[in-house]
């Protein structure tokens, strides 16, 4: 009986262990499931941001290209006559000057010069007040950057294919021009009554 009663027991402990290795064959199953699940989830989570990646790449480089349009083609080509429109006889331009002097580092979209005046205009797809406070700043180490235009009167204008909202208004209250696009072409918005404001004066 003895015998019989321990016989017994080790079937049904086979029994429970065979259930209990099934009930983890099953778990285990699931969880490779759920991990093949996760791991195809996650490699299409990363195709969508690669793509994701290239279209914003794609979009950055039309933008840098329209940037490039508006600048080599609409805004270098008028800023001579825009300003002698305004009564500032500049007579040639520069592309991207640029500084490397301690302190003054920069560079200026576009020059447009005579013998003792300039205009530095500065591009932007699309101008913000940043761009407005920045390019300020820039100007007003102007002729730190560029001694070789010291005895320079300097004017500051901005141009922008997309302007926000308001800062055409706060560009010439900082004493700028703003250039604007205008169909095929670009105009200076400011009114008539506009002073412009020049900088580096004290240098």
């Amino acid at each position: 009986m003895s015998d019989a009663v321990t016989i017994a027991d080790i079937y049904k402990l086979f029994e429970r262990t065979e259930a209990q290795f099934a009930e983890f064959q099953k778990e285990a199953d699931r969880r490779s499931a759920e991990a093949d699940r996760r791991r195809e989830e996650a490699n299409r989570t990363m195709e969508e941001l690669k793509k994701q990646v290239q279209e914003t790449t794609k979009a950055v480089n039309n933008l840098t290209t329209r940037w490039g349009r508006f600048v080599e083609e609409m805004v270098e080509p008028a800023v001579v006559g825009l300003f002698q429109e305004r009564g500032i006889d500049v007579t040639q331009t520069m592309s991207r000057l640029k500084s490397k002097r301690p302190g003054a580092a920069m560079e200026i979209d576009i020059v447009a010069v005579n013998g003792s005046e300039l205009v530095a205009v500065e591009c932007k797809s699309r101008l913000s007040r940043d761009d407005v406070d920045d390019f300020v700043s820039r100007l007003q180490r102007f002729k730190v950057a560029f001694p070789q235009f010291r005895e320079f009167r300097v004017y500051g204008a901005v141009a922008g294919i997309e302007i926000d909202q308001g800062i055409d208004v706060y560009a010439y209250r900082r004493g700028l021009f703003v250039i604007k696009q205008s169909g095929e072409t670009v105009k200076i918005i400011n009114d008539a009554q506009f002073q412009p404001l020049g900088f580096a004066e004290g240098v």
